[in-house]
């Protein structure tokens, strides 16, 4: 099962904290064309077939903060490991634009989505894709700088991470997670970014 996080509604469309429902409509595009969105689990389901393996594409709809109702009634109900069978796609505030990062689990970073899907599934680590959406300016606070749409010049670069994160998450359930960590996990910046999630 793969998640993207993100936030309901037309006023939150390109926004920095929605990246991962726009990772999760570019794999759709390219691997459920012409498949049939089923409202469900407090958001929106999708079947898609990627390389060999049988994936449900979900958009939790329940807003950011509240993403883990959605997620633990969906793994239940496919009777799926959190640390075998999820993968979550999330926007990352310490990473640049256009740069992604492939983790078998790690903290929330204080991010509300992966917090509350920690709570509903009692703090066990699962993978996740974080796709970088620029550092918090000095003079915005963090909740008005996800919420933000992004810039025209930042087109270029986010649509390089988009794809970066489309292909990542093609290479983990084909390949695994440890060749798409080895593959997209490239240095960027800091020692710091490269370590933090480990």
């Amino acid at each position: 099962m793969i998640v993207g996080l993100g936030n309901p509604g037309a006023q939150y469309e390109r926004t920095r904290h929605n990246a991962g429902f726009m990772v999760l409509d570019r794999l759709a595009q390219r691997h459920a064309p012409g498949g049939v969105a089923r409202s469900r689990f407090h958001g929106v389901t999708l079947d898609a077939r990627i390389g060999s393996e049988q994936c449900v594409l979900l958009k939790p709809l329940t807003y950011m903060n509240r993403s883990g109702l959605s997620v633990g009634e969906a793994l239940r109900f496919y009777k799926l490991s959190a640390g075998e069978d999820l993968l979550v796609v999330v926007d990352d505030v310490a990473l640049p634009v256009g740069s992604i990062r492939v983790r078998p689990g790690g903290s929330d970073g204080g991010h509300n989505g992966l917090a509350d899907i920690d709570r509903a599934l009692g703090g066990v680590d699962y993978p996740r894709v974080r796709v970088g959406v620029g550092e918090v300016p000095r003079f915005m606070v963090r909740a008005d700088w996800v919420l933000s749409k992004f810039m025209k010049e930042e087109t270029e670069a986010v649509e390089a991470g988009l794809a970066a994160a489309v292909e990542a998450i093609e290479t983990a359930v084909a390949m695994g997670l440890n060749t798409a960590m080895n593959k997209f996990n490239r240095k960027v910046g800091s020692d710091k970014d490269e370590t933090k999630d480990e």
